[in-house]
């Protein structure tokens, strides 16, 4: 027996519109279907809920626009997305962060949707996970400090230790 998992982000409204953008922005990306429940919900009449199932970077995720049951989306849940390069990372923090998204500590995000991503260096795992407790320290207090990551500084702080 095989099992997957596919996380489920329950939208306000815009969930279409969210899954369009993502995966205009994230490599390895693209949407899969768009649905409509079709029979009568709490949120509305059939037709009135979309379901969108997409692939983020590989990874397949799954959305529905219906009638608000919580405030939305809170900090208690992230997406991380990690990259290679500064590049990559200046990239997707300056999409995720415009018209409407707004930046908030350790290279987390919250785009216009209002989910939370991470945008961090494929590397920053390793250097916080380091035996070598100063090399560690030095990364993750400049991690700390910052609102989008910069790979020279850990990088500097790291080798540094």
């Amino acid at each position: 027996m095989t099992i997957s998992l596919t996380p489920y982000l329950w939208y306000s409204k815009d969930d279409v519109e969210a899954a369009h953008f993502y995966t205009s922005i994230i490599p390895g990306s693209h949407i899969k279907r768009i649905s409509a429940l079709q029979v009568e919900s709490p949120s509305g009449p059939p037709g009135s809920v979309k379901v969108v199932e997409f692939v983020l970077a590989g990874r397949p995720i799954n959305a529905f626009a219906a009638r608000a049951h919580h405030e939305g989306f809170n900090d208690a849940i992230s997406l991380m997305l990690e990259c290679d390069t500064q590049e990559e990372m200046d990239r997707l923090w300056s999409a995720f962060t415009e018209n409407g998204g707004r930046e908030v500590e350790c290279g987390w995000l919250i785009d216009r949707y209002g989910l939370r991503w991470q945008i961090t260096p494929r590397v920053l795992a390793d250097m916080t996970a380091d035996q070598n407790k100063a090399k560690a320290e030095a990364a993750t207090n400049v991690m700390l400090g910052s609102k989008k990551l910069n790979i020279a500084e850990l990088t500097k702080a790291y080798e540094a230790a």
